[in-house]
């Protein structure tokens, strides 16, 4: 997968209507300060496209990023930040939902685990819940570069086991910095573009 373009085409709050776009989708889903900009930003080859930021709980709306006028990458709200009301993350849960049930374009959703610690109690319900909406969240263990290669393959494993995984989910150790595991990401994409399963 090369990128050529990228635009971001449509931000959607709470009140927007969702489009209804022609193109393949590829959503994003994790909790804040996972790095989901991080990834996007790595994905898109872009430093700073996703707007990263200091303060977790930042990403409060749908984001359509256009890629090669091809696909479309959909950053998702962060889910878990315990510094807004619980009356914004049911607003925000709705909005995952909502993307989830209407989306027809939604060919993968990527569930994004900080490598370094036992997903949270968020982490498996967010994993159970695109489950229970009809999809196969690919997931992705970011940060691992902050852990030495050595714990690599036994910190994946607590993933697995936290998450209860069936044996035929993958699971991409990545890396914003190295670019580890970016390929891996790409190549994914083009499978499922080619309509070839997972």
């Amino acid at each position: 997968m090369i990128i050529k373009s990228v635009n971001l085409e449509t931000v959607c709050g709470i009140t927007s209507t969702l489009p209804q776009n022609t193109m393949p989708e590829f959503a994003f889903a994790g909790k804040s300060n996972v790095g989901k900009s991080s990834l996007i930003n790595a994905l898109m080859n872009r430093k700073s496209y996703a707007r990263i930021s200091a303060q977790p709980g930042k990403t409060q709306t749908i984001n359509y990023y256009n890629i090669n006028g091809e696909l479309y990458f959909v950053d998702l709200p962060g889910y878990g930040y315990a510094k807004v009301s619980q009356e914004t993350k049911a607003k925000w849960g709705k909005m995952i939902e909502n993307y989830l049930h209407t989306s027809a374009q939604l060919k993968c959703v990527f569930l994004l685990i900080d490598i370094r610690h036992e997903p949270s109690a968020n982490d498996r319900d967010m994993y159970d819940w695109i489950v229970y909406n009809g999809f196969h969240p690919l997931i992705i263990a970011t940060k691992a570069d902050k852990i030495n290669r050595s714990q690599l393959s036994k910190q994946v494993k607590l993933i697995r086991t936290a998450l209860d995984l069936d044996a035929g989910t993958t699971v991409i150790p990545f890396s914003a910095e190295t670019k580890q595991g970016r390929d891996d990401i790409y190549a994914r994409i083009d499978q499922l573009l080619s309509g070839t399963d997972l």
